[in-house]
């Protein structure tokens, strides 16, 4: 691993995450160039800015669950690959049931050069300390669709309610929002902002 990144669990205890690109459950339908092992691997300044999120967010009653943080750009060039294949419908309806692949890119979903690939950008979501249960978001990670805009129209205030609380979090943490999804904050005054690394994760 280069120097700088570590794994975030290492670093932040208490953090739960599921790295969904080193798993079947994305909207590729399997694992990610890039992502050897289910482990989330971020920058030093990275975790220092989620340590404080994930105090404020335990002040609210709420746990951090990342789905994913760095990304090697060999993962951005499969995303790329993969949506110039024909539809196979398995994970449209799931994942971006009103648009087409290639619409991923156009319309801000999906980029050839992802912040994730910078080491400081995170998606993430809020869990229930106390029950272990996930906020109720009103959607999925990687819903390409209007419903993930932040002030989307069309969920319960309770679903409203759980993405400001995440918005807050993050926002007073150091972290900028992305207006086209409501998991995704990249770290403001992040360390390496020109630079798009390529490592694999990969590791124990």
């Amino acid at each position: 691993m280069k120097d700088d990144f570590v794994f975030v669990d290492e670093v932040v205890p208490g953090i739960r995450w599921d790295a969904k690109y080193a798993t079947w459950d994305n909207f590729t339908g399997k694992p990610v160039d890039g992502y050897l092992v289910n482990r989330v691997v971020g920058t030093r300044a990275f975790c220092a800015a989620l340590e404080k999120a994930r105090e404020k967010a335990e002040s609210l009653g709420f746990g951090l669950l990342l789905w994913d943080v760095y990304r090697p750009q060999r993962a951005v060039d499969c995303f790329m690959r993969w949506a110039e294949q024909p539809e196979d419908g398995r994970k449209k309806l799931r994942h971006y049931p009103n648009i087409d692949r290639p619409q991923m890119f156009e319309k801000g979903y999906v980029a050839t050069k992802s912040g994730h690939s910078r080491g400081s950008t995170v998606d993430l979501t809020l869990y229930h300390l106390d029950t272990g249960e996930l906020a109720d978001m009103g959607g999925d990670h990687d819903v390409m669709d209007v419903v993930s805009h932040h002030g989307a129209a069309g969920i319960t205030p309770e679903q409203e309610k759980n993405r400001e609380h995440l918005c807050s979090i993050m926002v007073d943490s150091g972290f900028g929002s992305y207006e086209f999804e409501w998991w995704h904050y990249n770290l403001k005054n992040e360390p390496y902002p020109d630079t798009y690394f390529d490592f694999p994760i990969a590791g124990s």
